[in-house]
């Protein structure tokens, strides 16, 4: 598998590592929560967002966990830059 393939994972402390190795936070979209829910739709956020708000990591994997999630992410870019893409996917 070459380094711009994307992989997944559904483990907490790989999902961590990639996103503070790229300055990431987890966070989840403001409005999406449902009633008594923490976290709404689930998000990297690598930069301040209006439309986003800041969780923390226990909350963020509380809703990963929950909706069955897999994380979809990729490490280098094609010209081997480090990679910020990633998306949540539903686990097979």
């Amino acid at each position: 598998m070459s380094a711009h393939s994307s992989r997944q994972t559904t483990d907490h402390d790989e999902i961590r590592r990639w996103a503070e190795k790229r300055g990431g936070k987890p966070a989840s979209v403001r409005g999406t929560a449902e009633r008594g829910e923490e976290a709404g739709l689930l998000r990297i956020m690598f930069r301040d967002d209006e439309d986003l708000e800041e969780i923390g990591w226990e909350e963020f994997f509380e809703k990963f966990d929950a909706e069955n999630l897999q994380f979809l992410y990729q490490d280098k870019t094609a010209d081997g830059d480090e990679s910020r893409f990633f998306k949540f996917v539903a686990r097979e």
